[in-house]
């Protein structure tokens, strides 16, 4: 075996070229005065090449100590390349805001939207990244986690459990990257804030009797957020969905949402009465826009435009409670089945399997189902 056949006066002589130093170590010049040094091993039956460096910034003698650790590392069972970046991995600095990131980009094709909107990071560049977004991920701890969230534990609950949730789904991230982080800490955390204060509360809605007069009344305004609260309460849709409603989507008496309009991601059709469709035209004489209910400036309504003219009206009730006000009537005053009434909100109805097998998105059932709720709105 060939071993230290190279010396420091030979290797500047050579020209390009492959040249073996012995014990797998050979250095690749790709010309007379630059080049690399390159281990030669097999690992699990395959051969493997490892860079130990560039020469002449490492030299012969700095590249044989080098070989020679891994070689002892390869001896023991281990595969160097891949210790050597383990080592790489833990030697790196990787801060807080740079794993969220990390793990915002791997979960994105599982986000509605591939996460644009925000909502999932929206919680840690609130409360998170401001105080901890510099600081190593290895070195979070459960009081800096606390220390961070006790201020909203009982006040926002619902953010800090958001800010929690993902912050331990970065250190799992940060984790599989091979660095040494503690991934309990989340858990110590929740332990050392205790139990939430705090009682669900829904968003407020009307009763569905006094839905009907409503509705006239409702009639009667003539702007654009009283137009599109009219056509949220005869579709039963998401505040979302109406003011970001276009003319494309509606095609005959059917308003198709595709999976990026909805909350579930999948594809939603929507029947449209008549009272419906008397709205769709009415837009379209008002409209200058490809939006049904646009600002003055010709973008959708903002997200807060229905609820700011219900609350100025003097009404505590919410655009989105009018899907609680449907779903009321639709289970006391009617016999529809259960996977109708919940189909007309776009909830997801029965297992996996079951919709493999289920494909029909009942539209037409959904139809019958809601002439009637616009017969009872309109007909007092």
């Amino acid at each position: 075996m060939i071993r230290n056949s190279l010396s420091h006066f030979k290797v500047k002589s050579l020209n390009a070229g492959k040249y073996a130093d012995g014990q797998g170590l050979w250095l690749c010049k790709n010309r007379k005065d630059a080049g690399k040094w390159v281990l030669r091993l097999s690992i699990h039956g395959r051969r493997r090449e490892m860079g130990l460096g560039r020469w002449p910034d490492v030299t012969i003698a700095e590249a044989r100590l080098r070989a020679d650790d891994a070689r002892r590392l390869h001896r023991d069972g281990f595969d160097p390349i891949i210790e050597r970046e383990k080592l790489k991995n833990q030697n790196t600095q990787l801060t807080v805001a740079e794993a969220i990131n990390g793990c915002f980009k791997a979960r994105q094709a599982e986000l509605k939207g591939d996460g644009i909107a925000g909502r999932w990071l929206s919680p840690l560049k609130v409360h998170i990244i401001p105080k901890l977004g510099k600081f190593p991920i290895t070195e979070v701890d459960q009081l800096q986690i606390k220390r961070i969230l006790e201020p909203i534990w009982h006040t926002k609950p619902e953010a800090a459990q958001k800010a929690l949730n993902r912050l331990n789904l970065t250190l799992k991230h940060a984790a599989a990257l091979g660095l040494d982080v503690d991934l309990q800490a989340t858990m110590k955390a929740r332990a050392l804030l205790g139990k939430q204060r705090h009682t669900v509360t829904h968003i407020p809605s009307l009763n569905y009797e006094n839905a009907p007069e409503f509705y006239k009344w409702l009639k009667t305004k003539s702007l654009t957020s009283a137009l599109a609260l009219r056509f949220l309460i005869l579709t039963a849709a998401r505040t979302s969905e109406v003011r970001l409603a276009t003319f494309e989507e509606i095609d005959g008496n059917v308003w198709t949402l595709v999976p990026e309009r909805t909350k579930t991601g999948q594809l939603h059709r929507i029947p449209l009465t008549d009272e419906a469709l008397e709205i769709v035209t009415t837009a379209a004489e008002l409209s200058h826009s490809k939006y049904l209910f646009p600002s003055p400036t010709g973008k959708p309504l903002s997200d807060a435009a229905m609820a700011s003219f219900m609350k100025r009206e003097g009404y505590t009730a919410r655009p989105h409670g009018f899907r609680a006000s449907f779903r009321t009537w639709v289970e006391e005053q009617t016999d529809t089945p259960y996977e109708i009434k919940e189909s007309a909100l776009a909830h997801i109805v029965g297992s996996k399997t079951e919709r493999a097998y289920q494909r029909s998105d009942r539209l037409e059932k959904r139809r019958e189902l809601m002439e009637k709720w616009t017969y009872f709105l309109t007909e007092i």
